[in-house]
């Protein structure tokens, strides 16, 4: 059967759409990469004789955002949530691809209570009193170092006076 004449132009014009296709796909899935590696200011914090490098979520785009997308945390780095009032704040874990721990936080850096956040969820964990401060660290972190509702979290007062 003779080639028709129409298809290497086709050709081209499939691999292109072919390649079109890949490069939307592509940039839909590093857009909630790009997303989540928008750069926030980082605060250092104590707990104990540990130290946290805590990125600051403290408006509400940040906190909106959270820790989405992330596919690590690196040892000892969190999220600082400041909360613009102080309430029965609750953290939920939609697009959040790795499971978290939170310390919900009162005004004077005690933990209120923790919770251990499944990734990819919509359940809620909310503070057991009102608390102006969350602070999200890796799955299990609180536990393995130690900390527990009633611990103190030094720092805080720096990342306040920033908010």
């Amino acid at each position: 059967m003779p080639a028709s004449p129409y298809r290497f132009p086709f050709r081209t014009a499939a691999r292109r759409a072919h390649r079109a296709a890949i490069i939307a796909g592509l940039i839909g899935l590093l857009a909630p990469a790009a997303m989540a590696a928008a750069t926030l200011p980082v605060v250092e914090l104590t707990a104990g004789i540990h130290l946290i490098h805590a990125e600051l979520a403290d408006n509400d785009s940040a906190r909106m955002r959270g820790l989405m997308y992330r596919e690590a945390l690196a040892p000892n780095h969190g999220m600082l949530f400041i909360f613009d009032e102080t309430d029965t704040h609750c953290m939920w874990m939609r697009n959040t691809l790795l499971p978290l721990s939170v310390a919900f936080i009162d005004n004077d850096g005690t933990i209120v209570n923790i919770e251990e956040m499944k990734a990819r969820t919509d359940d809620t964990h909310c503070a057991r009193r009102g608390v102006h401060y969350a602070l999200e660290m890796a799955g299990g972190w609180y536990k393995a170092h130690g900390l527990r509702a009633g611990s103190q979290i030094k720092g805080i007062e720096k990342a306040a006076a920033r908010h």
